[in-house]
């Protein structure tokens, strides 16, 4: 069967099902609700709580944060390194939840701000985030947030195991 000269440029043609400004939004719109999951916790237990041997809310929200501050990093510049002062998922929560809020707020700043550096073409380069994981970058920034999606996901059962109401999961405003 012959094809056509419309038909072979339609099977070669990428098509963007999604533009870098929705998936930045889209991104935010997450971290906006896993800062109202934050919010929710009781001071006391975001430290100490946790189920069946998982780690403390205040511990899967510093991998939220030590995952998103480098990993824009990297998606910007290609540095996948840590760097002054270490930012990464080994960094101990602040003594606060505050500080810790503040610390979520500064990243999302950080994310707003290097986000307009990325070169359109950056999204479909492959590479080693953090020197580990191969993927596109777009499959990366994608990662990022199901990291994230998991995390907020197990802050969700351990509030609701504390007696506390989560917040309305499609509420990312």
């Amino acid at each position: 069967m012959e094809t056509n000269n419309t038909e072979q440029e339609m099977a070669t043609t990428t098509t963007n099902v999604i533009s870098a400004e929705a998936l930045l939004d889209h991104w935010q719109g997450h971290r906006r609700l896993s800062r109202k999951v934050i919010e929710a916790f009781p001071e006391d237990q975001f430290y100490t709580f946790s189920i069946g041997g998982m780690r403390t809310y205040a511990q899967l929200t510093m991998e939220m944060i030590g995952l998103a501050a480098p990993g824009i990093r990297g998606v910007v510049f290609g540095d996948w390194t840590f760097s002054e002062p270490v930012l990464d998922y080994s960094t101990p929560a602040p003594a606060t939840k505050a500080e810790v809020l503040h610390l979520w707020d500064l990243v999302t700043e950080y994310i707003d701000t290097l986000w307009p550096q990325i070169q359109p073409q950056r999204f479909q380069e492959r590479e080693a985030a953090f020197g580990m994981y191969e993927n596109t970058i777009v499959g990366t920034i994608q990662y990022l947030i199901d990291n994230e999606i998991h995390h907020r996901a197990q802050g969700y059962v351990y509030l609701r195991a504390l007696g506390v109401e989560p917040p309305a999961f499609w509420d990312r405003y």
